[in-house]
């Protein structure tokens, strides 16, 4: 007799083929998409068994869905999670496993170098709802020790940061939080789960964005948060279920068939990163290239210890400030502007001007975010054509100030 399969046996790249399928009646190779907003029962004492809890069974969208369930199983594989919750976006992950943990008079530390959203939820949106909040240095783990008070009762940060690229020590981190029992979560959207494990570093809790690597594709907005079966039943699971914040089973059945392919995408794009950031350093023009694979990062150990590779993402500074920066962007044939990352298309922006327009400019220098910072998301593109258009648009900074760019 066959031997039931048991995904958490096999390899990573195997989990996501295979980990998390429901199979209906009819026996589907491809995973089912249930476009249902509720579920019927066989009887009223049922549908009391399935609201009790003791019925394992499906009751409404905004709770579970099947082909949700099938994401949240198969990503939870991959990340090494007892379990898994998905939310509508990345954000409304980030925002549900925060208010999800903390009260009123509960006290945040954070790192000063967060995407834009973020650093408005942790310094702006708590402290409306009397969570006080500190922000530090997150390579400074002295910092983290100094602003631990009575009160505190969550770390946050992301490595690498958005968009400077900055490494920090989780398990650092994570044994400081451990002393005064503080939970630690880690936005792990720059390092994809391929390239970084935070739980197996002692983190309590993942987030992504599932719109950026897991999608791929630049189609669907999704997040997902991810800890033990005891951190998503007492902090996640009643505060989705009764706020609505739930990723539709459409979008689910997307990101879910976008896991088949992750390492492959990710891999690719990581070794081209890897190589693109070798020979940007190497063009005129260019005053400055953070990438963690390289040895010139000043994390750069840390980076070999921590993560399987230096990302998909590389930030680079070029001469002229904004102007400069913008010049060379608008002189992408190639490369795309967008402020979205980890697309199979490759993809620029300017924080300074977009994903985090709201700072002032001594809160931008704060986080190491200068007028010429540019933010390359790599796709799929043979990275060799990629490095000759970042040559050619570096080009125009030695034009008239003047010269009109045109595309070709």
């Amino acid at each position: 007799m066959k031997k039931p399969f048991d995904p958490s046996r096999v390899r990573p790249a195997t989990r996501l083929v295979h980990g998390g399928t429901i199979r209906s009646e009819f026996g589907e190779t491809s995973e089912a998409l249930f476009l249902t907003q509720g579920h019927v029962y066989e009887s009223a004492e049922q549908a009391e068994a399935r609201f009790k809890g003791t019925d394992p069974g499906f009751i409404y969208a905004r709770f579970s869905n099947p082909t949700v369930q099938m994401f949240e199983d198969r990503i939870a594989l991959l990340e090494g999670a007892e379990a898994a919750k998905a939310t509508a976006t990345g954000m409304a992950a980030v925002n549900a496993a925060m208010f999800g943990q903390l009260s009123a008079g509960d006290h945040v530390v954070a790192c000063k170098a967060l995407f834009g959203s973020c650093r408005y939820i942790i310094e702006t949106l708590l402290p409306r709802f009397g969570v006080q909040s500190t922000l530090v240095d997150g390579a400074d783990l002295a910092q983290w020790e100094a602003a631990v008070r009575p009160n505190t009762k969550v770390f946050f940060l992301e490595s690498p940061t958005n968009p400077t690229l900055e490494v920090y020590d989780i398990a650092a981190i994570v044994a400081i939080a451990r002393k005064s029992g503080i939970k630690v979560t880690v936005d792990n959207v720059f390092a994809t789960p391929m390239m970084q494990s935070p739980l197996a570093l002692g983190a309590d809790c993942v987030v992504y964005s599932t719109t950026k690597h897991i999608d791929g594709q630049g189609r669907c907005l999704g997040g997902v948060i991810l800890g033990s079966k005891q951190f998503i039943q007492d902090n996640v699971y009643q505060y989705l279920r009764q706020t609505g914040p739930a990723m539709s089973p459409f979008n689910a059945w997307v990101v879910l068939k976008s896991l088949e392919t992750l390492p492959l995408r990710v891999e690719r794009q990581t070794a081209s990163a890897a190589k693109i950031a070798d020979a940007l350093a190497e063009l005129p023009g260019i005053t400055k290239v953070i990438y963690p694979g390289r040895k010139d990062h000043p994390q750069y150990e840390l980076a070999k210890r921590q993560m399987r590779g230096g990302s998909t993402l590389i930030a680079f500074e070029v001469e002229g400030g904004k102007a400069g920066a913008f010049r060379v962007a608008n002189a992408l044939n190639i490369i795309k502007i967008s402020n979205n990352l980890g697309d199979s298309k490759s993809l620029i922006t300017h924080p300074p001007t977009t994903t985090h327009d709201r700072f002032t400019p001594a809160e931008k220098l704060e986080m190491g975010i200068t007028d010429g910072l540019l933010r390359l998301s790599v796709g799929l593109e043979d990275p060799d054509d990629l490095i000759e258009d970042l040559a050619q648009a570096l080009k125009t900074l030695e034009w008239p100030a003047d010269a009109k760019i045109v595309r070709i």
